[in-house]
């Protein structure tokens, strides 16, 4: 792929998503969301997060690791208790990053 071909590809794409996006508030800056259906979406950013995340950390070859070789699984673990105990999000990020590359560099991987 070009140079060119890539950069109007990204240009695109990123049009689309504000497209996207920018009919739901012009669309929908007037309408009623019902309270309960309000609710409801407080969960989707928690729910997409934990979709994305789970396969990663329990899933790392391919298939389900859940022993101490998985890295990946204790780091999270770990970065899921700073964010309890914290809120923190950056001591998050930071605290996990760290226990994964110190795992990694000390426990083999198969």
């Amino acid at each position: 792929m070009s140079q060119g071909l890539l950069w109007l590809t990204i240009i695109i794409a990123g049009m689309l998503t504000l497209g996207i996006r920018l009919s739901f508030i012009v669309f929908m800056s007037e309408t009623q969301v019902l309270p309960r259906l309000r609710q409801g979406l407080r969960f989707v950013p928690v729910s997409v997060l934990s979709a994305l995340v789970a396969p990663a950390l329990l899933f790392p070859g391919g298939s389900l690791n859940i022993s101490f070789s998985n890295t990946r699984l204790i780091a999270g673990i770990l970065a899921i208790t700073v964010a309890w105990r914290t809120k923190n999000i950056l001591l998050t990020i930071v605290a996990g990053m760290v226990c994964l590359l110190i795992l990694q560099a000390y426990i083999p991987t198969h």
